[in-house]
């Protein structure tokens, strides 16, 4: 029982961080301000991100259980990163 417990701590807070991440991009996206016609007037950033990055995410994705709550945050995350690029 003591390791799968040190397991827990160790993947445990990086399972927080991303999605404290995650949850930080979505209501940044909130900010948007709305010009007279309706139309954003403001488009939200998109962070560019490096090719070793992106493998490391790649990969601490897969570690991710089937079905993960996370897995699908992320990719509702990748659709409102397409709709930024859109929008500038």
């Amino acid at each position: 029982m003591e390791q799968k417990s040190n397991i827990c701590q160790k993947w445990g807070w990086k399972r927080r961080l991303a999605a404290l991440a995650i949850v930080t991009s979505l209501l940044s996206g909130c900010a948007t301000v709305r010009s007279e016609n309706g139309k954003l007037a403001t488009c939200p950033p998109v962070v560019e991100y490096g090719r070793e990055f992106q493998a490391r995410a790649a990969e601490e994705l897969a570690l991710l259980p089937q079905g993960s709550a996370l897995a699908e945050m992320l990719s509702d995350y990748a659709v409102m990163r397409n709709q930024a690029r859109a929008c500038g």
